[in-house]
């Protein structure tokens, strides 16, 4: 992370305009004009056992049944109009078969085509869409691995914030984003930046390697996220609630259904987007976050916040660990024929390897500052570096 052209925040973290990031490998800019996406609409997700998954998304998230029948469940949160904003479709292998966005016209759907042709991806029109309630609709397997579907028409149902006898105290209001697993962050986001997508976040070294971005069309925080790591593969689908209180109530029914090992993280604040946040698991690994109260990020010079890796605020602004599993798990994504896509090692610094704070207690002070640290968060030296503080180990890592 160059430091020349950032500033510093009374909050620790860096701001500076956006610009074009640089990859060693990039991908090239088609001439033909990307579509005009409007937001992340819906994901479709394959799933083993699609009874177990009703349990999950409708009884005990409270997810809203637009349409079901033996093979797939439309599913929608509160506030949506379109016809679903989740799908779930029976297979054989838990995996994800579309991130779906909205483009602003039918026009949109021509542009996708001749984008995504013009970078030799494999790319299928339907005209009647891909799954019900969706019209017209593209879907291809981007560059980096990835099965996206743009689409413009789409079926109306009925805006389910005004019937309060059917919300629950966790109340899911609005698909919020995604999040995707890659193996070249900078290659990833220099793609997305080219298909119109704009830079709210990153996490980087000092090195200038960059180990997350944070991307949006929406203007929130993100519509999709490219995180470091093993893939092409999909780290979380995020729904949101109104209040951090709904995220509280999630947990507490959880526990009442003694389903507490749904709860992978949380609930905690990010540092990042500083949204309250909750990761679960579902019956096929799944991992689903709710979240609420990130930002507005719709001006056109709006700051882009950069994070230093060693920043143990920046993943939980409260300096709580991150399980591994959370920078390890992800579920398979498929390609337009329903196989899986090889999944492909990162080639660079891992996050957990670089944070003390992914193994156990974070440790948030300056390095100048760690000797006021509690007794018992300092710990004896570990043996590696016996300048630092030790890892503390998580109950699942002794």
């Amino acid at each position: 992370m160059t430091h020349h052209d950032k500033t510093l925040t009374s909050s620790g973290f860096y701001v500076s305009q956006e610009a074009p990031i640089h990859a060693d490998d990039p991908i090239p800019t088609p001439t033909a004009p990307a579509p005009d996406i409007l937001r992340c609409a819906y994901m479709e997700l394959v799933v083993t056992d699609l009874a177990a998954s009703r349990v999950f998304y409708v009884d005990i998230l409270g997810l809203h049944v637009t349409e079901e029948d033996d093979e797939t469940i439309y599913l929608r949160s509160t506030e949506e109009f379109i016809h679903h904003n989740l799908v779930l479709r029976k297979g054989p292998i838990a995996a994800v078969a579309a991130f779906s966005y909205r483009v602003r016209s039918a026009d949109d759907l021509d542009k996708a085509v001749a984008f995504y042709t013009e970078l030799g991806c494999r790319v299928e029109r339907r005209e009647g869409g891909f799954t019900k309630g969706i019209g017209d609709s593209v879907r291809v397997t981007d560059p980096l691995g990835f099965p996206y579907e743009f689409f413009h028409a789409t079926d109306h149902v009925e805006r389910l914030s005004w019937r309060y006898d059917l919300h629950t105290p966790g109340e899911l209001v609005r698909l919020d984003h995604f999040n995707q697993i890659t193996p070249d962050v900078p290659r990833a986001v220099n793609f997305m930046q080219s298909l119109g997508f704009r830079v709210t976040e990153d996490i980087q070294d000092d090195e200038g390697v960059v180990y997350a971005a944070w991307m949006r069309r929406k203007p929130t925080v993100h519509d999709t996220a490219m995180t470091g790591g093993d893939g092409p593969r999909m780290h979380h689908v995020c729904f949101a609630t109104h209040e951090k209180h709904n995220i509280l109530a999630i947990c507490d029914k959880l526990g009442a259904l003694r389903r507490s090992d749904a709860i992978e993280r949380g609930p905690g604040r990010h540092g990042v987007s500083n949204a309250f946040y909750l990761y679960l698991r579902d019956p096929d690994g799944h991992r689903v976050e709710v979240y609420t109260q990130d930002y507005y990020t719709g001006d056109p010079d709006n700051p882009v916040v950069t994070w230093d890796v060693h920043d143990n605020q920046r993943r939980d602004w409260w300096g709580n660990p991150v399980v591994p599993s959370w920078y390890t798990d992800g579920s398979l994504v498929l390609d337009l024929d329903g196989n899986p896509q090889p999944v492909v090692a990162r080639e660079h610094s891992s996050e957990m390897a670089v944070t003390i704070g992914a193994d156990g207690f974070s440790y948030t002070r300056a390095d100048d500052e760690r000797d006021a640290l509690p007794e018992w968060k300092q710990g004896e030296a570990a043996p590696a570096a016996p300048a630092a503080p030790s890892e503390f180990k998580l109950g699942n890592q002794l």
